[in-house]
């Protein structure tokens, strides 16, 4: 009787000429609070609120400084070894190739996430529109699988360096190096798009993202249905992919030690000093990214749960100019001629 008696009143004012606002008004308190609530909770969502930091204004101020700081380091390794490799004819190679592309997987794959965070930091702000979540879930899965494709041919040229030089420059010839880093880059656009896609075709009952990027399992949290068989089926996939990319590293690298075992001392230690680093680079990588998004999701995000996520977004391309070119003499001997030069023009 009384939602009967509340929809009546609603017709007549709308008969009477009343306001739209006022009709909509009376056929909520109608339709009672919990259908009010369903009907709000189902509006489009126009932006997104990151919550993977603090909100006290000094801590944001520390957050956003440091990440700052490590962004900044991060383009300047890799934009170092992009200029010294494209510069100098000495690196003309396969390897160096691979290790250009891999500077700008980084240079990009950072780029992604944390400018906005630092802008957000820094401002004393969370927001993020819809659009950029869309986009930053797209770029971050592109350059996030095509780092792991990379570093997978990266290992499978430096097994045929040790374990088949006299192959070497048969196997990886320009025209092989060119298609296996063409294929990298479309099985992260392919593995962006699916996943893109699968994450926003579904609806969302609330905007706040625990997370300080639009991170693909939090969004997935905030969704109407938490069950999204496309996304789970999309993510089994690249899961299964990603493995086998992890199988075939760790195979190589048995090989690769099981000849530098038969290698005299110094040859032992100058391969063993290349090849770790490497391999914990790609173990640090893989691993911290799996256990960020096969863990249970939660809307109660601890320290913990964001160092997981720096580990595997930000500390990667910082670190990789460190382990894969920067350590290297040839490098350092070219990144010293070049910085010489600059410094004598400018004296």
């Amino acid at each position: 009787m009384v939602l009967y008696r509340e929809l009546s009143v609603a017709f007549r004012c709308w008969q009477t000429g009343h306001s739209a606002v006022a009709v909509g008004k009376l056929v909520l308190i109608a339709l009672g609070e919990d259908a009010k609530l369903e009907m709000i909770n189902h509006r489009a969502v126009t932006e997104f609120l990151l919550l993977g930091s603090s909100t006290d204004p000094g801590t944001q101020n520390l957050h956003g400084t440091l990440f700052l700081t490590v962004y900044l380091a991060a383009l300047t390794g890799n934009g170092l070894i992009i200029f010294l490799i494209t510069c100098d004819l000495r690196f003309h190679t396969p390897m160096y190739f691979l290790l250009k592309n891999l500077s700008f997987i980084d240079f990009g794959y950072i780029s992604v996430t944390v400018p906005k965070f630092v802008l957000n930091s820094l401002m004393h702000r969370s927001s993020i529109s819809f659009l950029g979540c869309v986009l930053q879930v797209f770029f971050f899965v592109v350059f996030a699988c095509a780092e792991l494709a990379i570093l997978t041919v990266m290992s499978y040229d430096l097994y045929v360096a040790i374990c088949c030089p006299l192959h070497y420059e048969v196997i990886m010839n320009t025209g092989a190096c060119g298609q296996m880093v063409v294929a990298s880059y479309i099985s992260g656009v392919v593995s962006g798009a699916m996943h893109t896609a699968a994450t926003f075709s579904i609806t969302f009952s609330s905007n706040r993202i625990h997370q300080f990027f639009c991170d693909i399992p939090q969004i997935i949290l905030i969704a109407d249905s938490q069950l999204n068989i496309g996304e789970l089926g999309i993510t089994a996939l690249i899961f299964s992919a990603s493995l086998v990319c992890f199988v075939f590293i760790v195979y190589s690298y048995v090989h690769i030690f099981s000849i530098i075992q038969k290698a005299s001392s110094e040859g032992r230690n100058k391969a063993l000093s290349t090849c770790i680093p490497l391999l914990v680079g790609v173990i640090l990588f893989i691993l911290t990214a799996s256990l960020d998004y096969l863990k249970p999701p939660s809307n109660v995000r601890s320290v913990l749960d964001l160092i997981l996520s720096v580990f595997y977004t930000v500390l990667p391309p910082t670190l990789n100019p460190i382990i894969y070119s920067l350590r290297n003499k040839e490098m350092n001997a070219a990144l010293g001629k070049v910085l010489g030069m600059e410094v004598f023009k400018s004296n």
